[in-house]
């Protein structure tokens, strides 16, 4: 999520509130995926199942953040610095409200597609599932193809051109609409990963949970430098050990406040 921060940060530089709840879409979308594949391929195995989920809630994200962008951002480039910020906190209503229409004001069950079972590490006495272990791994090969990306493609040096300068980049022939849009497309994919993943670890979805992880990622990529992509990572991993330790020496209260 944090991934999705600072590449928006660092081409256009504003903050997109919204990405917590386009996240929540993409979790939403999976869950729909999922139940459609259940209902018609029951034989399909559940890792393929989510696989597929996955490969349909991206593409819905970055439709979503397209529109977002072109519809909300967009016009107000040259606006006030505060105008941004008040239209992400507007689109992040407008799409919880969707959400609750299109699927439920209540909280829905997502199934369990990964394992569960916990796996002893060494003899320290903790202990890890599967599924976690799916998510680190997919959380870092997302990470290593982002830095890829922004370094080795063309688009990437069209990202890197438009954030260091968007006139100067169009007077050497990039276009900066498109590599804004693109980037905010990117960036959501990531979101829906990221909210597939989280739905998986906790066993549910429902319109209002990308809130508190999107403002935990806001924190991650500021802590990391925002507006660097491996710094946003670290800042994501520090941000859960710092909450993780608060709560469990402190209490459970206190782990949302560190």
């Amino acid at each position: 999520i944090a991934l999705g921060y600072t590449m928006v940060y660092g081409i256009l530089g504003i903050i997109n509130f919204a990405h917590g709840d386009v996240l929540m879409v993409g979790a939403m979308s999976a869950l729909t995926a999922i139940n459609f594949l259940q209902k018609y391929f029951p034989n399909l195995p559940d890792w393929l199942t989510l696989v597929f989920a996955l490969l349909f809630a991206m593409p819905v994200c970055a439709i979503v953040a397209y529109t977002i962008e072109r519809v909300a951002y967009r016009p107000l480039r040259n606006a006030p610095r505060l105008a941004p910020l008040i239209t992400a906190i507007g689109v992040s209503i407008v799409l919880q409200t969707l959400a609750m229409m299109i699927w439920s004001r209540n909280p829905l069950t997502f199934p369990q597609l990964l394992p569960s079972n916990p796996i002893d590490i060494g003899s320290t006495g903790a202990t890890i599932t599967g599924k976690e272990i799916v998510i680190i791994l997919v959380s870092i090969l997302v990470m290593v193809g982002l830095i890829l990306l922004v370094n080795r493609t063309k688009l990437g040096r069209a990202m890197r051109a438009t954030a260091e300068n968007q006139r100067v980049a169009g007077l050497m022939g990039v276009n900066p609409n498109f590599v804004i849009s693109a980037t905010f497309m990117i960036g959501a994919a990531m979101a829906a990963v990221a909210g597939v993943m989280m739905a998986t670890n906790y066993g549910n979805a429902h319109f209002y949970m990308g809130f508190i992880p999107g403002l935990k990622a806001f924190t991650a990529a500021v802590l990391g430098g925002i507006g660097n992509l491996a710094g946003a990572m670290v800042g994501g991993m520090l941000l859960g050990l710092i909450e993780a330790l608060g709560a469990g020496y402190i209490g459970d209260l206190t782990g949302g406040v560190f």
